[in-house]
């Protein structure tokens, strides 16, 4: 997220986060924008959460405090002791970056101590998100035990996807859904109205689905 008045409006359609990219090199750069005072002072309905990739304790420390951020993503080559240190201070999610033929396990067992949340996206040339999906169906039988987001290049129509996935045993550890630029009119502007309706249709059947959290 770039604006603070889309960050007010999706807290009304029910979205429960909003990220905000503190890597220099993403179009979404937040500090092009917002600076932490303004987000710090807003009064929001989604917790914020930054992103950062491989940067510093001090950097992630003076981030959270300048933008009162309530969780952090660390979406770089960050490692399991890193993390650690981080979740010390804040809650904190580690996002891996899936391949073909990726040995999950082998990838995130060093990190379960380490860090509260993983994040599931899909492996690019650079870091951060690519808008390519990832074969969601290489976590079905997979034993995660951590909550976890599921993100890689989610689009509007991908509703009822969404709904099918979360009848696997894996999603018993299904956390929140990450969208971002299939939603978007430009880098870090948000198309309310397809986050909406995206919204209202994962949420039609909420019996069948066990979790509802949603971050943009």
């Amino acid at each position: 997220m770039t604006d603070l008045s889309q960050m007010e409006a999706l807290g009304e359609i029910g979205v429960q986060f909003a990220g905000m990219i503190f890597y220099h090199k993403s179009p979404r750069f937040v500090l092009k924008t917002l600076n932490g005072e303004m987000v710090r002072k807003a009064k929001l309905k989604v917790y914020k959460v930054g992103v950062f990739v491989n940067a510093s304790y001090e950097e992630i420390v003076n981030q959270v405090d300048n933008f009162g951020l309530d969780m952090v993503q660390l979406h770089g080559d960050e490692t399991p002791r890193f993390c650690e240190q981080v979740s010390l201070y804040i809650q904190t999610i580690k996002a891996f970056r899936l391949g073909e033929n990726e040995n999950i396990p082998w990838m995130i067992k060093n990190y379960k101590d380490c860090c509260d949340m993983y994040l599931f996206d899909t492996m690019g040339a650079g870091y951060g998100g690519t808008g390519k999906k990832f074969n969601w169906e290489v976590l079905n039988n997979l034993n995660i035990q951590k909550p976890f987001f599921l993100s890689g290049g989610i689009e509007p129509g991908d509703a009822n996807a969404i709904i099918n996935f979360s009848q696997q045993p894996v999603a018993k550890d299904l956390f929140a859904v990450d969208v971002n630029s299939g939603f978007e009119i430009s880098p870090g502007v948000k198309d309310l109205g397809k986050v909406r309706a995206f919204f209202e249709g994962v949420n039609e059947i909420k019996p069948k689905v066990k979790s509802q959290n949603h971050k943009c």
